[in-house]
């Protein structure tokens, strides 16, 4: 595994707003899921306290995703967009024909695109992962969840403007 697909690409825009989450959802946000939980839990018996379970049930959510956040911040790269080089890699905008649909979209987060309404993909992805270093005129493929195997025109790169 390369080093560029084990980071995040991340704006500075986009580390601050998940940043600023992430505080929220540990302090004000726990407290807030504390204090419902143990109201629910001085009405009674738990087996059938909606509220309780409904309020244990936003904790898991708000728990996974506190750690979704720390995960991504962990790993984050965070700065301008990678150079203007037409080589696709995180950051990058690119248009290519996928399995004969040409289609434009971010490889990346989709924490970088919140907000904007470009398809994005990882870089993990199958197609992420097979068009990593490809540039304008390269052709590859890669195989799909069913088995088939789909082919892909890289047209452009250009670097993701928010």
């Amino acid at each position: 595994m390369t080093e560029s697909t084990t980071v995040t690409w991340l704006t500075q825009e986009a580390h601050d707003r998940l940043s600023a989450e992430l505080q929220q959802l540990t302090t004000v946000g726990r407290r807030d899921i504390a204090e419902k939980i143990e109201a629910a839990r001085s009405e009674g018996d738990l087996k059938e306290n909606g509220g309780y379970h409904a309020a244990r049930e936003e904790q898991g959510k708000q728990e996974a995703r506190i750690q979704q956040l720390q995960e991504i911040l962990r790993k984050a790269v965070v700065g301008a967009a990678p150079p203007d080089d037409g080589v696709v890699e995180p950051g990058m905008v690119v248009t290519a024909t996928v399995a004969g649909d040409r289609m434009t979209f971010l490889i990346g987060s989709r924490e970088v695109a919140e907000g904007t309404d470009i398809e994005v993909y990882s870089e993990r992805s199958p197609l992420g992962a097979a068009i990593i270093g490809c540039s304008a005129g390269d052709e590859t493929s890669y195989e799909a969840p069913n088995g088939r195997t789909i082919p892909v025109v890289i047209h452009e790169a250009k670097p993701f403007q928010p």
